[in-house]
């Protein structure tokens, strides 16, 4: 069934326009504590946290008044990493997490999405069904069963004590100068303050947040300003995360930037050496680098791919019994640690490594050589479905004829943003640009 609100992670798009709405927020809020109030005789909790936008006032609000005009109590965590929601909505006890974020998405967009009691996001199947109950309404309870909204204010710290345990005991960062780039976000405070309590000499970056520079020319996704601090302060990594925190892509201390995949293939190697890594396995999803596959595949390992989304990730690995996932684009998932991708934790797994290898970091982040990948966007506008068109299936079925068993071609829409990627892996670079070339033109085409 085709989800009308959700897409590959929660509800997302430009603040104020339709369906990042305040009415619409509320609307979600009761549809939600709907859902999970299954059990009207016993008090029911949600725990709200959210990232640095000044939108996110405004859906903590709407979220609220939905949710306790259905009975939930709520417990408002204010600026949390995405990680954070996951940790706390299990290990308070809580029904529900909510976090309000749209990730690495510029400062205009915004996003809500769900964590069940277990700390783990929502499945399609519950997302639906919330839907359902968006569409149809929900009856509010009645006055004196109103739920109460209050302010938590340790969420953080407890959030950040949970990280710090994931540091291998005995192990300290002293003599390590690491740049942190928050990206204006949620982990503005929490990062540098767990790399200094674990003795790093920090120098943070992207922690200066003032509701509309979330993710603006910094963190993961536009890594240069932490590239040119490394380098400028001759640091020995730097790490950067998303707005939300849940994702990081790392630079060496030459200033090269570092992505998912080969953290990934890092820790699936020192983890399988350890007997660590369960089932033999790394989750990863349609996106990650052939190099990747190979890689594992020449130590004896698989590698289990997913639709595009952490979420799917997290699925997979549940349902195998694995224990370490992610994407390429720099969401870790370590099930041993923790429920949901965390850049943070990520980068103190790989500080972890240089610490006992003694390695720099550049000798630690080329674990394989990439097979030539290019990814273009396409973006297109409300009501256009460019991908059902003849001529962009015609231009797909030719391009993938071309590229034969020299490579692999991904057309997909973004479950995030109104874009639809192309991307293309083959060691020929005329092919694989030709290739990429063509789609994208077809698409364009459409328009």
């Amino acid at each position: 069934m085709t989800r009308k609100f959700f897409g590959t992670d929660g509800v997302r798009g430009t603040a104020n326009t339709y369906p990042m709405t305040a009415e619409m927020a509320l609307r979600i809020g009761a549809a939600v504590g709907r859902y999970f109030r299954r059990n009207k005789s016993v008090a029911h909790r949600v725990v709200i946290g959210k990232d640095t936008r000044r939108s996110g006032y405004m859906f903590e609000n709407a979220l609220t008044a939905g949710l306790t005009s259905t009975g939930m109590n709520v417990l408002l965590l204010g600026p949390v990493p995405t990680p954070a929601v996951g940790l706390l909505t299990h290990s308070m006890r809580a029904d529900l997490g909510v976090m309000i974020s749209a990730s690495h998405n510029p400062a205009i967009d915004n996003g809500i999405k769900f964590f069940g009691p277990d700390g783990f996001k929502l499945s399609d199947e519950a997302e639906t069904e919330i839907e359902a109950l968006i569409e149809s309404g929900v009856e509010p309870v009645q006055a004196r069963n109103i739920g109460r909204a209050k302010r938590i204010d340790d969420g953080r710290f407890r959030y950040a004590e949970r990280v710090k345990s994931t540091f291998p005991p005995g192990q300290r960062l002293e003599g390590i100068k690491v740049v942190i780039d928050c990206a204006n976000g949620a982990a503005h405070r929490t990062a540098p303050e767990v790399l200094w309590e674990l003795g790093a000499d920090v120098i943070p970056v992207g922690v200066a947040p003032n509701g509309f520079n979330i993710n603006h020319e910094c963190g993961s996704t536009q890594p240069r300003l932490a590239s040119e601090t490394v380098v400028a302060h001759g640091a020995d990594l730097g790490i950067c995360l998303d707005g939300d925190a849940d994702r990081a892509i790392l630079i060496d201390e030459t200033g090269a930037p570092a992505d998912g995949d080969q953290i990934m293939a890092l820790l699936a190697a020192r983890w399988a050496d350890e007997g660590r890594l369960k089932g033999g396995a790394l989750v990863a999803t349609v996106m990650s680098n052939l190099g990747l596959e190979r890689f594992l595949v020449d130590r004896g390992l698989r590698l289990e791919r997913t639709a595009v989304g952490d979420r799917y990730v997290v699925e997979r690995m549940r349902a195998g019994g694995y224990n370490l996932g992610g994407e390429q684009s720099g969401h870790i998932v370590m099930t041993d640690y923790a429920t949901t991708g965390d850049g943070l934790m990520a980068g103190l797994q790989f500080l972890a490594e240089m610490v006992r290898t003694g390695h720099r970091a550049s000798d630690l982040v080329q674990s394989f050589e990439k097979v030539p990948q290019l990814l273009k966007n396409v973006r297109f506008k409300p009501g256009q479905a460019p991908l059902t068109e003849d001529s962009v299936q015609r231009a797909i079925a030719d391009a993938k004829v071309q590229l034969g068993d020299k490579g692999r071609l991904l057309i997909r829409k973004s479950g995030t943003e109104p874009l639809i990627r192309v991307m293309a892996e083959c060691e020929d670079n005329a092919l694989l640009n030709a290739t990429v070339d063509q789609v994208v033109a077809a698409v364009e085409a459409t328009f």
